[in-house]
């Protein structure tokens, strides 16, 4: 092939890769319209954790079916703690979630629009205050001057505060390192603290597989309420959807009320926790999601007055300015 030949093959590849460009262009312009109303298409962003209700809900899929029926997608997103995942509720990231007592406390304290729309019963045994199997530590008392994990913010932190009282001792007489769980696990294997503090399904986990000791767990010294909240522009523009998410919630809670078993499996799967773990967690949940009542608020109230007092949040707040106005 000579040069003007080689010149012109040249040119009908350049040609061929425009037409099939143009082509290309062309489908997909006229797919834009579609994706466009996918898009559209109402969302509810679920935020949730290794434990509980919430993610009980995700596993049987019937909220999806439920919400299906009125043109809602559901998003599920995990978040290893509370606090967390209430950075997404209040940034918009997601729409409702499932938290301990403490972190809609911090929450309300920095200012995020959140709203409380339920909440389970007390479940006081499902955090506890562990050591290693080891360890020579056997009382609360005997955490003075020692380190101990825990997550800054989380329903076990008011426990902590709680059970020092109690043994006669002062927040500032610990020292407290705070991690995130997984973190907090690391360090408490190792050795690098005394103690941690956590809740199920961590907890069961350090139990059965650590062999950690309890000292104390929340029995008398907390209610360790689990919450169900929602962004205020999302609870207020959305109440149907919120109300069809609750009465979901009961369902399921009614069902694995009567169905332990079959909850520690499709809790295990998702999860990824080994059953004998998810069975011990299971045990100590508290089942029956209830409307938040004028004495819930009272006791959540004093949750926040003590950590006002003790500095850990910026300023004093009033628990029911985060209820939804009748």
């Amino acid at each position: 092939m000579n040069q003007y030949q080689q010149a012109r093959a040249a040119r009908r590849r350049t040609l061929g890769l425009f037409a099939v460009g143009i082509f290309l262009a062309g489908v997909a312009a006229g797919l834009l319209p579609s994706a466009a109303l996918a898009q559209d298409k109402p969302v509810l962003r679920i935020g949730y954790q290794k434990y509980g209700t919430l993610t009980l809900l995700k596993g049987r899929g019937t909220l999806e079916k439920r919400l299906a029926e009125k043109g809602v997608d559901v998003k599920w997103t995990e978040f290893p703690a509370g606090p967390v995942l209430l950075e997404g509720l209040n940034v918009g990231s997601i729409d409702f979630g499932t938290v301990g007592e403490a972190p809609p406390i911090f929450a309300q304290a920095a200012g995020a629009n959140l709203v409380y729309v339920g909440n389970e019963p007390p479940s006081p045994a499902s955090e506890a205050i562990v050591v290693p199997k080891q360890s020579t530590l056997r009382s609360v008392a005997d955490l003075k001057g020692k380190k101990i994990a825990l997550n800054k913010g989380s329903n076990v932190h008011y426990l902590l505060v709680k059970a020092l009282e109690k043994a006669g001792l002062q927040y500032k007489d610990v020292q407290t390192v705070f991690l995130p769980p997984a973190d907090a696990r690391a360090a408490f294997e190792r050795g690098s603290v005394d103690a941690w503090v956590i809740w199920d399904p961590f907890l069961a986990a350090a139990e059965k597989q650590l062999g950690a000791r309890v000292i104390a767990d929340g029995k008398g010294l907390v209610a360790n309420h689990q919450f169900y909240l929602a962004s205020r522009a999302y609870a207020q523009k959305n109440p149907e959807i919120v109300s069809i998410v609750i009465d979901e919630l009961a369902k399921v809670d009614a069902w694995g009320a009567k169905n332990p078993k079959e909850v520690a499996a499709i809790l295990s799967v998702q999860t990824g926790l080994e059953p004998p773990v998810v069975e011990l967690a299971a045990t100590r949940y508290a089942y029956g999601v209830l409307p938040v009542t004028p004495q819930v608020i009272q006791e959540q109230q004093k949750v926040a007055d003590a950590f006002a007092a003790l500095k850990l949040i910026p300023k004093p707040i009033i628990v029911r300015d985060a209820l939804l106005k009748p």
